[in-house]
């Protein structure tokens, strides 16, 4: 039976970063965990994740979550030797325990395998500048650093699979973001195929398969989402929020969005006006 020295960890008040590229012996051996959370993404190399008398590997692109007070045995893999990591312990915000429900590997030992390269890019760009603002002598490093930890977690719910929208399909997820960057203008049917690489009839079958709803409908209900955001939240015209989102008739948009909310806007802006606004 091998023994293992226990490693170190100092406590963590609420984020600790780190980039390591790391060679044959490193290794990390703790029996209790740590009493925070511990995320590791692996850049390039490999590493071992050891769990009972178990283990798995992770690949480059593969991003582990390590609970609080799970047994932590991980290192370079032994036949690659090789393992460049970027990894945070951190404490999370409450609203983020929704997110960190990932698939599990072994009880708190959990991966994503991020497969789309434009997704490890910004995961690997927004892993680096949570790292260096942990380093930055800016006095608000630790604000700036949990923000982009807030970041790169919403963007691993976007692929995680137990997530609502983990298992969309990323060419249908690719024609949802780029719907929802331009909601000011027409967005033909033509275009939203394109942009996910499928055919028309291809593109709406699995849109509607995938979400419940048309690519129009879905269009339809971002706009009124951001209607209503307007609508509180500034002292634009209806004709001005009609126009900013697509639609040339302000009287067809007071129908639409009384459609969607039962209330003409006029009324939504009354009846939902902020309260700081009101009592000011």
């Amino acid at each position: 039976m091998t023994l293992h020295a226990e490693t170190f960890h100092r406590r963590v008040d609420q984020i600790v970063a780190g980039h390591f590229r790391e060679r044959p012996g490193y290794s990390v051996w703790r029996t209790r965990g740590t009493d925070d959370w511990l995320l590791i993404y692996t850049q390039s190399g490999r590493g071992r994740f050891g769990f009972g008398h178990a283990h798995f590997l992770a690949e480059p692109g593969d991003i582990v979550l390590i609970r609080p007070h799970t047994p932590q045995d991980y290192g370079v893999e032994p036949e690659l030797q090789r393992w460049e990591l970027i990894w945070a312990h951190f404490h999370p915000r409450p609203e983020w325990i929704e997110w960190l429900d990932w698939p599990q590997e072994a009880p708190g030992l959990m991966r994503l395998r991020l497969t789309e390269p434009a997704l490890r890019q910004k995961i690997e760009a927004q892993f680096e500048s949570i790292y260096q603002a942990t380093l930055s002598a800016n006095r608000r490093r630790t604000e700036w650093a949990m923000n982009g930890l807030e970041a790169l977690l919403l963007w691993c719910d976007s692929v995680n699979p137990l997530s609502q929208q983990g298992g969309i399909d990323p060419r249908i997820r690719q024609a949802m973001d780029h719907i929802c960057r331009h909601l000011h203008r027409p967005m033909p049917l033509e275009e939203m195929a394109e942009v996910s690489g499928l055919s028309v009839s291809r593109m709406a079958h699995l849109f509607r398969e995938q979400t419940g709803i048309s690519p129009q409908q879905f269009l339809e209900r971002q706009r009124m989402r951001r209607a209503m955001q307007l609508l509180r939240f500034t002292p634009r015209s209806i004709k001005e929020i009609s126009q900013d989102l697509g639609y040339d008739n302000p009287f067809y948009f007071t129908q639409r969005f009384k459609k969607h909310t039962g209330r003409s806007p006029r009324a939504y802006r009354t009846e939902e006006e902020p309260w700081d606004r009101r009592t000011a």
